[in-house]
């Protein structure tokens, strides 16, 4: 027969170990749904990032309201982002200060038969 005493201590080890498997696969469960959401987020942010992308090699200035006025939207400076990204008044402007022959003042691209449209 048995000892009595060996057997509560198996049963109690059974028991703890039975305790110790549920928090580990409920651990397990926990690790795997944070990784697919984790998998899902990348995906997302994979795709948003292609979008933006897009959105701003197609871009080109629109109009916007500053203080009551309307006024052209520049795209930010980007590397990759080409002056024809601008409007062409900017554009012109661009041209103009590179003719110069030195520093150019905002009043001076006037002279060089450039006025605002």
């Amino acid at each position: 027969m048995l000892d009595p005493e060996l057997l509560e201590r198996i049963t109690a080890w059974r028991a703890e170990l039975d305790e110790l498997e549920e928090q580990l696969a409920n651990q397990l469960a926990e690790v795997r749904a944070e990784r697919d959401e984790l998998a899902v987020a990348e995906r997302v942010l994979e795709r948003m990032t292609g979008q933006l992308a897009e959105e701003r090699s197609s871009a080109r200035p629109m109009p916007g309201q500053v203080g009551g006025r309307t006024v052209m939207l520049i795209p930010h400076r980007e590397p990759g982002v080409e002056e024809d990204a601008l409007p062409w008044d900017y554009q012109r402007i661009i041209a103009a200060v590179r003719q110069a022959a030195g520093p150019v003042m905002a009043r001076e691209v006037r002279w060089w038969g450039w006025t605002p449209a």
